[in-house]
């Protein structure tokens, strides 16, 4: 398996963010286009207050169907899109502050979402902890079967 690092080009990431986390994701659209990534940006598009479900919704589903291999999402805290972007059965989202927890959501939980916390992450360490989301790859094995029981079975 390759890493989403490993052809940008064939790569679509989903974006989102509320207002507080939307001049972080500006600069993250920024750094993804100079790499050559393809961004779809659902929004929001200001600073002015918001809710992030409204955002985080349609990039999850976008995740879900294979329109996105991937996605990276931000909010103040984390907590909240997160929170969202995980009622989706399709997606695994993690919060992560630091590149090493970035590459362990990746390896070991198979992210597909990276989520970061706008108001308590310097912009380096957000893009180093992008990097990281990027170019590690899920390692399976053990973890496979962890992940398999994520779902709820109904």
């Amino acid at each position: 398996m390759t890493t989403f690092a490993s052809n940008p080009s064939e790569i679509t990431l989903a974006l989102c963010s509320d207002h507080a986390g939307y001049e972080l994701k500006c600069r993250v659209i920024e750094y993804l286009g100079s790499k050559g990534y393809k961004v779809r940006d659902f929004g929001t598009h200001s600073v002015d207050s918001c809710d992030y479900p409204d955002f985080a919704h349609p990039a999850a589903t976008a995740v879900e169907r294979g329109e996105c291999q991937a996605g990276i999402a931000m909010c103040g805290t984390g907590n909240g899109i997160a929170m969202t972007l995980n009622k989706h059965a399709g997606v695994r989202a993690a919060l992560c502050w630091a590149p090493e927890l970035a590459a362990l959501a990746r390896g070991h939980n198979n992210a597909n979402i990276l989520v970061m916390p706008a108001r308590f992450i310097d912009p380096q360490v957000a893009i180093a902890t992008v990097d990281a989301f990027l170019e590690s790859n899920f390692e399976g094995g053990r973890h496979e079967r962890r992940i398999a029981k994520i779902p709820v079975k109904q």
